[in-house]
């Protein structure tokens, strides 16, 4: 027998993909201009996922850095993933050419520089200091480059930001114990941490004690979730982290009441559509369940995740669902509006988003 909270989300998807048609055939297609015109905001997006080939070059040229490829082509060509872990072994080892504060700082401003290309106006980034400091980086060398970036980004592109410090979840507690610690003389500039790296294995409740100290401190939590592990990992990241935000979640489509929380709480998830076709999530975009998801009234966002080896930033991310999933001018900027909502912004700067948003999205 169907349960009460399923037949609720098969009524909801029924009702609006007849809505959803109904748009579709008085609306017309949504061009790449528009959608990249579109003022959007990031609140997935890996840092040192941003590190495209020719940057990896330079920076490895610059520290004497031998790298295992001949050229920018081949690099390209190593990023085609069977999985999630395939993806963390090469993201890895790209990172191994940051060494020097300059370098952060030129990884996050060529990032920047994007967004403001793509109309990107707010962005909520990840660092992973682990990534650095386990190969001898001292904390303030990564955070310092960042920080520089983000605020001649706010100075001189308009681009706000709030910054987030992921503990890689592979790694034990202590190790991200040991990571807070460091952050402490910081914390007035970062506005949560995050939980990313290798799901499988790796349950959200292993970090509930650091997740719990870090919000004693003052700090806004989120973490990845039910992307390759299950809707339950979803549930304990709600329950046990207590996240304001769940990155990825597209599992949580399996469970019906926890789509129904979704919904009824408003809490959201952060999704990265191309991110999830070359990890092999879905095999194919058209297979995606982000609009799905938005229909039956989830607080989904779109996001690039790490653009440098998926293909594509926040443009591109909107383009593959209107070209997969035939997606609508109002449904990308129910999309958007859904991202300011979820941004740790100030209500002041949320709704000079949302004013922004309907100035420059008109038909």
């Amino acid at each position: 027998m169907i349960a009460a909270a399923d037949r609720l989300i098969m009524s909801i998807f029924a009702a609006n993909a007849g809505k959803r048609n109904n748009r579709r055939a008085h609306m017309s297609a949504v061009s790449r201009d528009w959608l990249n015109a579109l003022p959007k905001v990031e609140l997935h997006l890996h840092l040192e996922g941003t590190l495209e080939p020719a940057l990896m070059f330079d920076l490895a040229r610059r520290n004497n850095i031998q790298l295992p490829f001949d050229s920018v082509d081949q690099i390209r060509k190593a990023y085609e993933f069977s999985d999630l872990q395939d993806f963390l072994d090469i993201y890895y080892q790209g990172a191994k050419v940051l060494q020097v504060e300059q370098d952060f700082y030129d990884l996050v401003w060529a990032y920047l520089n994007k967004c403001q290309q793509q109309n990107v106006i707010h962005v909520e980034p990840f660092f992973d200091p682990q990534t650095h400091t386990d190969r001898g980086i001292p904390f303030a060398t990564v955070i310092n480059g960042i920080l520089r970036a983000l605020q001649d980004g706010e100075a001189q592109l308009g681009i706000t930001s709030q910054l987030i410090m992921c503990f890689l979840r592979h790694l034990s507690e202590q190790a991200a114990f040991d990571t807070l610690a460091q952050a402490e003389p910081y914390l007035d500039r970062i506005v949560g941490i995050g939980l990313d790296s290798a799901e499988q294995g790796h349950p959200p409740e292993k970090f509930s004690r650091v997740f719990a100290k870090a919000r004693d401190l003052g700090l806004l939590t989120v973490a990845h979730a039910g992307e390759e592990g299950p809707a339950e990992y979803v549930w304990t990241a709600i329950n046990d982290l207590k996240v304001a935000r769940v990155d990825h979640g597209v599992r949580s489509i399996d469970d019906p009441k926890l789509i129904a929380h979704l919904v009824e709480t408003r809490i959201p998830l952060t999704v990265c559509p191309l991110s999830n076709t070359r990890l092999r999530v879905f095999g194919d975009m058209s297979q995606h369940n982000i609009l799905r998801m938005l229909e039956a009234g989830v607080c989904v966002t779109v996001n690039s995740d790490d653009p440098a080896y998926f293909g594509g930033y926040m443009t591109e991310n909107f383009e593959t669902l209107a070209r997969s999933l035939d997606m609508t001018k109002e449904q990308a900027k129910q999309l958007v509006l859904n991202a300011i909502e979820a941004s740790f912004a100030d209500d002041t700067r949320k709704q000079a988003m949302r004013d922004l948003l309907d100035t420059r999205s008109g038909n």
